[in-house]
């Protein structure tokens, strides 16, 4: 008896990020988010940063999603209105949880030569949008591998690969694999069939799907929706290095001004409102500035 092979999500999209300058002196390749593909439901945003310690991302305020910072090289400093404060360096993780309001600042360790990291924005349903601010913080060794073969290692971010779950927890469902392939090597990724989800490649080529499309570095594709269970991803004559991001969809109206992201437009005027007035989340930052900009 021969056994089938289930078929494999294939890509529909590849697109090229291209560096743009973003905050103050930071220079970034954005990935979702981009015209060609504004948003990619439950994602908002995907940027790589890649820049000296000279550029940053000084006090500013988000409301209604989550932003979640992964460092691959040098260290970030972050801090709040609410006094949450620290350093996040290589292979490290903060999953901030905005909610009803946080005003923040991001800014390199003036020390190091190169922040390079990836900052995914991920929308909230609306029953959580209001909801209270939180973090969840992981040094590089407290986040779970997945080693299927010599020479595949998968950082299981959020989700699950291989039987290794992470301990993140996400009000909106979600899969964030940090793949490492070396050349000639091949898995096969599970998916909900009801997710959507993409690959950003970092370095180096993956060929994904039965028709085997090739990634290649800075692009992101974009995963057919045709409940497919699983993706198949493969390497060649070179090693590979990129992230897998999928979630379930929200299927809510996105009325998005800047850093604040609500199901409507009269939400998004409270929330002007609300920050200008520094009230209903935002109490705090009426005189708050951050030590580290």
């Amino acid at each position: 008896m021969t056994l089938l092979t289930p078929p494999s999500r294939s890509i529909i999209k590849s697109i090229l990020s291209k560096e743009q300058s973003e905050g103050v002196g930071a220079k970034i390749r954005r990935s979702i988010g981009r015209p060609e593909l504004r948003n990619h439901d439950p994602f908002l945003m995907l940027d790589e940063f890649d820049s000296d310690p000279t550029g940053g991302f000084p006090d500013h305020p988000h409301r209604g999603f989550e932003t979640v910072t992964y460092m691959l090289e040098g260290q970030v400093q972050h801090e709040d209105f609410a006094g949450h404060k620290g350093t996040i360096g290589p292979g490290d993780l903060q999953w901030m949880t905005a909610g009803r309001g946080i005003v923040h600042s991001e800014m390199p360790v003036k020390t190091e030569t190169r922040i390079h990291g990836l900052q995914l924005w991920i929308n909230l349903p609306k029953e959580h949008k209001m909801c209270e601010p939180q973090y969840q913080e992981l040094r590089d060794g407290q986040i779970p591998r997945a080693t299927p073969q010599d020479g595949v290692t998968i950082k299981v971010i959020a989700g699950e690969s291989y039987g290794v779950k992470s301990q993140v927890y996400t009000r909106t469902p979600t899969m964030y694999l940090d793949f490492r392939m070396e050349k000639n090597k091949a898995v096969t990724q599970t998916i909900p069939s009801t997710f959507t989800g993409f690959i950003y490649m970092l370095k180096g080529k993956a060929y994904i799907g039965d028709k085997e499309f090739e990634g290649k570095a800075h692009h992101t594709l974009t995963f057919s929706e045709d409940g497919a269970e699983t993706v198949k991803i493969q390497t060649k004559d070179e090693d590979a290095h990129f992230v897998f991001i999928a979630g379930e969809p929200l299927k809510e109206p996105i009325v998005q001004h800047g850093p604040f992201v609500m199901n409507t437009d009269k939400e998004i005027y409270d929330t002007f409102v609300d920050y200008q007035y520094a009230k209903n989340g935002f109490e705090r930052a009426r005189n708050w500035r951050s030590t580290i900009a």
